[in-house]
């Protein structure tokens, strides 16, 4: 069983910035691609960055160019920095693996309004 511990949320106005961070109980590096998803109220759960084991990132169209996905395989640990923060981008924010993820933590909110 792997736990992901998420942290870094809060309330952030529109315009604004928060930094995520996710511990993993694992190595990341035997974990592979690592992604940050996100659920908000009434909606499913989905991807919105992707890092791979090398280092390269994926973003859904809706954050890109404003959020920046990174990990540090030495740590066991991924990061999200969120800047020009929308209303929509409120929701619970969750890290696993890209591929088959598995043990879902509590995830951290994240709330934008004004």
């Amino acid at each position: 069983q792997v736990q992901f511990v998420e942290s870094g949320g809060g309330s952030a106005q529109p315009g604004g910035s928060l930094r995520l961070s996710c511990a993993v109980s694992r190595s990341i590096f035997n974990i592979g691609a690592m992604g940050w998803y996100r659920q908000a109220p009434g909606k499913q759960r989905e991807l919105v960055a992707t890092v791979t084991r090398s280092g390269n990132t994926i973003y859904a169209d809706s954050v890109k160019g404003r959020f920046t996905i990174s990990r540090d395989n030495a740590k066991n640990t991924v990061y999200l920095q969120m800047s020009s923060l929308k209303p929509e981008d409120t929701a619970v924010y969750y890290c696993n693996a890209k591929n088959s993820p598995v043990d879902w933590g509590q995830g951290t909110q994240v709330t934008v309004s004004s």
